[in-house]
């Protein structure tokens, strides 16, 4: 299996009178294979909340998506289950899906009690997740409605980041209501994963299904993102680079033998990464001039391979005595993704600090650009958000994390 890899300019021309020119470099990759299906396993941890508060149609509706799930992996995959309240237990340890039916009366049998304690589920699925993760797409589904009342949100994200250094990809699931939407964003960022918003329970075998054919696309994993500056390039020292599809992330870049290095985690098969680079080039003569080089360092776990190195991309800018802008409109489409969001964080910010009005302008212009985008989805919530405000009502539980879910993807 091979990495697909594109890389465009927001403009490639430059103005030679510029002393100074930005730019928006984004970066497409995605796991091209050599024939059809998934030739790696799955390695599958269910981290399940089984609190009191999930009594009743949200359990029952989880087992379900659950059982389903155990129907759809393949010969050679791996499942385990943990669950979870105040404290949490291995309800499946890691093994191989040759006695699906045992499995899933385990799963059926699941009842409800106690509070909720997170960090412990993760503890324990991230430790039967590791028990396979050589040679396999490892995974975890994290499912909670509630706040971690008996956890610490601090140890969560030094899981998630411990589950990236392992290359074990968290995905969080946020049922219902009354789950903190800030920590399952991060825990779902920092373990290379996606963030899920289930309404009500009726979504959840539709949700866990989504998400699980999302997993089974995987073909590469453990991928970081290698750019190399020439002379007079640089990365804009805020917010240097985000990834903007299939999810938006803002994404830490470390310095590394004369290059930059972006952890991306997992890259599906016909579904690409897009990263965003901000870049600033020194003014240049007239003339063709490289100004990055773009590479991609992955495992390839069907093969048992790492640390393999895609074929370098050269991106070149054109220096004209005569500019006339040309934007490439893909390239605007994830700038404006990228503005979405982070106008979206901002009304959020202004809104924790009491500053309602401007929350409500912030989410406003988040609704202008969701439109610009085509995004009909995300700019009907954050205007119907804003106009809320502006009438002086109080935004519920579900609106706050609608807001958060349309401004981290592109629903059209």
């Amino acid at each position: 299996m091979k990495v697909g890899l594109q890389a465009s300019l927001s403009d490639a021309n430059l103005d030679v009178a510029q002393v100074s020119s930005q730019r928006q470099l984004a970066i497409s990759m995605s796991a091209i294979a050599a024939s059809a299906g998934r030739t790696a396993p799955l390695n599958l941890c269910l981290i399940l909340d089984h609190s009191g508060s999930m009594n009743g149609r949200p359990m029952e509706t989880v087992k379900q998506a659950a059982l389903k799930i155990v129907d759809s992996l393949s010969p050679g995959d791996r499942l385990s289950v943990v669950v979870f309240d105040h404290k949490a237990k291995v309800l499946v340890p890691n093994q191989v899906i040759d006695n699906p039916a045992g499995l899933k009366n385990e799963i059926s049998r699941l009842k409800t009690s106690g509070g909720t304690c997170i960090d412990e589920g993760m503890r324990l699925g991230i430790e039967e997740l590791a028990k396979a993760k050589k040679d396999t797409i490892s995974q975890a589904f994290l499912l909670t409605d509630g706040e971690n009342e008996h956890g610490d949100n601090d140890r969560c994200l030094k899981l998630a980041h411990l589950a990236a250094e392992y290359n074990l990809t968290l995905n969080t699931l946020g049922f219902g209501d009354h789950w903190n939407q800030d920590i399952l964003e991060q825990i779902a960022d920092a373990g290379g994963g996606a963030l899920t918003y289930i309404q009500t329970p009726e979504d959840a075998l539709l949700e866990f299904t989504r998400l699980f054919s999302r997993v089974q696309s995987v073909g590469l994993t453990n991928a970081y993102l290698l750019l190399r500056m020439m002379p007079g390039v640089r990365l804009a020292e805020l917010k240097p680079v985000a990834q903007v599809v299939p999810e938006t992330v803002e994404l830490q870049p470390i310095q590394e033998a004369g290059q930059v290095s972006v952890r991306l985690g997992d890259l599906m098969v016909d579904s690409p990464r897009v990263v965003l680079a901000n870049l600033y080039a020194s003014q240049l003569p007239v003339g063709r001039h490289p100004l990055v080089q773009v590479q991609v360092r992955y495992d390839d776990p069907a093969q048992n391979l790492e640390s393999v190195l895609s074929d370098p991309v050269i991106v070149e800018a054109n220096v004209v005595t005569t500019f006339q802008p040309a934007p490439d409109p893909q390239v605007q489409q994830h700038v404006l993704a990228l503005g979405k969001y982070r106008q979206t964080q901002i009304a959020e910010q202004k809104l924790q600090q009491g500053d309602r009005a401007g929350a409500a302008t912030m989410l406003q212009s988040a609704a202008k650009t969701a439109l610009q985008m085509g995004d009909q989805t995300a700019a009907t919530v954050l205007q119907e958000n804003a106009t809320r405000l502006q009438e002086g009502e109080e935004l519920s539980e579900s609106d706050r994390k609608k807001t958060r879910i349309v401004s981290k993807t592109t629903l059209q």
